[in-house]
């Protein structure tokens, strides 16, 4: 009898449990669905994402690959049936690829490396001094990434068509200097920390370095570090995050830029991406190609031969350019 009513206890004991940890297992449940559901709907977005930023890229190289049989081949999809590299060749010839790419590199490489140094500088200035009119330059900066460079084109082209600081070159030559067709506008510009984003690059250097502790340059002023001193080997040091992200934003944004580079008529022998525009017109007159989609073919085939050295640069940083990113003043 005792032992009968042991096991009855024992199941009703049972009962009871499995009643009070049914709401936790189904909770547990839904929890398990909920978080599945979300990681599906970040899966899609990110492949959706993925799919029209990657999807054109892939697209030209598929046409810069393909052959002129398979331009016209109503069958061909996503892979050619006659795959060459022939366009490739032919492009590298026509923009003389190898001369123009690497004037274009060093041409970007002296601009970002000046963004660098002006833009730190400025931004440093900004986040550890006080000076007369301090809010109203910051506002200057803010306002420079805010309005667009299209509303300023005339006053730029005019003031570096007709070069003449201060009447300085009148006095001395008798006539202004024409800076047209040269890259000197865009080293100035830069120089004065006016260039291609300068105020985004600013604000970012000047968010970072009010993240850092005063207390780094207090020590170093008492172990006899001076200004300078303090500025590149210790501040610029640990500002490195930001440095690289403004290297890499830098040469992208100078590299693809067509904008200032039409407006001071800087050389396509110089700038690259102006090569693109006239690649056509060089292919029909030089080579007698006047079919459109056979053209198509080449300047896809340029434009993947421009995209490689920005592709390399970002694997090259990519790691860094992510810490930076996370670390510096852009989401601050």
């Amino acid at each position: 009898m005792l032992k009968v009513k042991t096991a009855d206890m024992k199941e009703l004991f049972a009962d009871a449990k499995n009643e009070i940890m049914d709401p936790y297992r189904r909770n547990s449940y839904f929890k398990k669905i909920k978080k599945f559901l979300e990681h599906l709907m970040c899966f899609l977005i990110i492949v959706g994402v993925s799919y029209v930023i990657v999807a054109p890229v892939i697209g030209m190289f598929v046409n810069s690959i393909s052959s002129t049989k398979d331009a016209y081949d109503p069958m061909m999809f996503i892979f050619p049936k006659y795959p060459t590299l022939e366009k490739y060749s032919h492009v590298i010839m026509r923009m003389d690829y190898w001369k123009t790419i690497g004037r274009d590199l060093a041409y970007v490489a002296i601009c970002t490396l000046i963004q660098l140094f002006v833009c730190s500088m400025v931004g440093y200035g900004f986040a550890r001094f006080d000076f007369p009119f301090k809010k109203i330059l910051f506002g200057c900066v803010v306002v420079m990434i805010v309005i667009p460079a299209h509303t300023i084109m005339l006053p730029l082209y005019i003031t570096f068509r007709q070069f003449d600081p201060f009447g300085i070159f009148t006095k001395l030559t008798g006539e202004v200097v024409n800076l047209m067709g040269t890259p000197l506008p865009m080293v100035l510009l830069t120089v004065l920390g006016c260039g291609v984003r300068s105020g985004l690059y600013i604000y970012i250097f000047n968010q970072f370095f009010r993240g850092l502790p005063k207390e780094i340059e207090e020590a170093a002023l008492v172990d006899g570090a001076g200004l300078w001193y303090t500025y590149f080997r210790i501040m610029l040091v640990n500002a490195m995050p930001s440095v690289i992200t403004v290297t890499v934003f830098s040469v992208v944004w100078q590299f693809n830029d067509t904008f200032y580079a039409n407006l001071f008529q800087i050389k396509d022998n110089i700038v690259i991406s102006k090569k693109i525009a006239t690649l056509a017109s060089v292919i029909a007159n030089q080579d007698k190609i006047l079919e459109v989609p056979i053209q198509q073919l080449y300047i896809d085939a340029g434009i993947i031969l421009i995209i490689v050295p920005i592709i390399l640069i970002y694997v090259i940083l990519q790691r860094r350019f992510i810490e930076g990113v996370e670390r510096s003043g852009i989401v601050g």
